[in-house]
Order: structure tokens, then sequence, then C-alpha cells
């Protein structure tokens, strides 16, 4: 038994703040320490759902493939706006995470995948943001290219697909080349199963 099996969390207020693509929401609740002390505390949360994202990794040539996309959160801080990732891709509500990342490989890649393997899920900020992401692998081979890629029109997805070399992605992580964190972790997973 840990300190936080004696923890109580109730729930007084949820308030929606603001409702679009994401879900802004300012929660009231009490927390009760382990030790029997009662706080009234308010934390905002951004609710994305979740997503779904995945490793390409054509083994034979060994590169990866990425997507290069425009990102407003980069731009508003400054730093280049157009991030180089994985694909992803939000989950529809109900949707398994599996069916979803094979529609954003096709979308976003042009590969049509057979198969791949779900390796861990994660929260990415999870002192702010509710998103969970799924993490998957596929191997991929020239003949899966069956269309261009580049995003979906109707989303206004303007994508550059890349086939990177898996030594230059792993040194573009230290030159500050890819800074997306859920590419940056699937990069080290890839290193970490070479290791093995």
């Amino acid at each position: 038994m840990t300190k936080f099996d004696r923890t109580k969390i109730a729930v007084v207020l949820d308030e929606t703040l603001w409702k679009g693509w994401s879900h802004l929401r300012r929660l009231t609740f009490d927390y009760t320490s382990d030790e029997g002390e009662t706080s009234r505390l308010t934390w905002e949360v951004l609710d994305r759902g979740e997503a779904a994202c995945v490793l390409l990794h054509d083994e034979g040539r060994d590169f990866v493939v990425l997507v290069r996309q425009f990102r407003v959160p980069a731009y508003l801080k400054g730093d280049r706006p157009f991030l180089l990732e994985v694909p992803a891709g939000g989950l529809e509500a109900g949707e398994d995470p599996a069916e979803a990342i094979r529609r954003e490989i096709l979308e976003e890649t042009g590969y049509q995948v057979g198969e791949f393997r779900e390796l861990f899920s994660a929260y990415m900020s999870p002192g702010a943001f509710a998103e969970k992401v799924h993490f998957f692998h596929a191997a991929v081979t020239p003949d899966m290219k069956v269309s261009a890629g580049g995003g979906h029109a109707t989303e206004h997805e303007d994508l550059e697909v890349l086939e990177v070399p898996v030594a230059d992605a792993f040194a573009m992580i230290e030159s500050g080349d890819i800074v997306d964190g859920k590419t940056i972790m699937l990069l080290q997973w890839l290193a970490l199963r070479r290791k093995e």
C-alpha cells in the first residue's frame, strides 16, 4: 500500500470554459491527502481525447518516414513552425487506436501498412493536458507506397513526406531539428531496440 491508496478526490464542479476542437475545462475538487487533510483545488485541463502515432521504419533501407507540418504553438513561441514528426492523428469518439493509425498512415504518408504493433500509451503533458497517445511501430517496404500522401485536403493538411535515414533522425534530435515529443520517444524506442 502506498500513501496514494489513502488519498481521496471528490469533484465539486466541472465547468466548460471553451469547447471546440479541444475541450477546456476548469475542475474544482476536494483533495484529501493520506494524512487526512482536505484542500479545495482548482485546475484547468485541456482535453483533446485520445490520439495515435506510429514509427514507420524501412528496415531494409534503414530509414524512417516522417512528415513535416505547420504547428501553431511552435509559431507562437517564435520557433521554426514546420515540425518533423511521425504520422499521427486524433481518434474519433469510440474509435480503436489501431484503426485510427491505419487511416492516418495512408492519409499522411501514402503507405498502406498491413501489420503494425502497439508499443505503449502515454500522457504527453499530464499536468495540464488530458490527451492520451497510443504509440505504434510498423515495418514498411517500397511496395507499400500506394499514393503521394500529404494529408487530407478537407482537413486543410499541408504535409511534406520525408524518408530520413535512421542515423540522421537520431542526430536531428541532438541538433534540435526534431523537437516533437512523440517523435523523440519513438526514435528513442528504436535506439533501445537496436541495443538489444
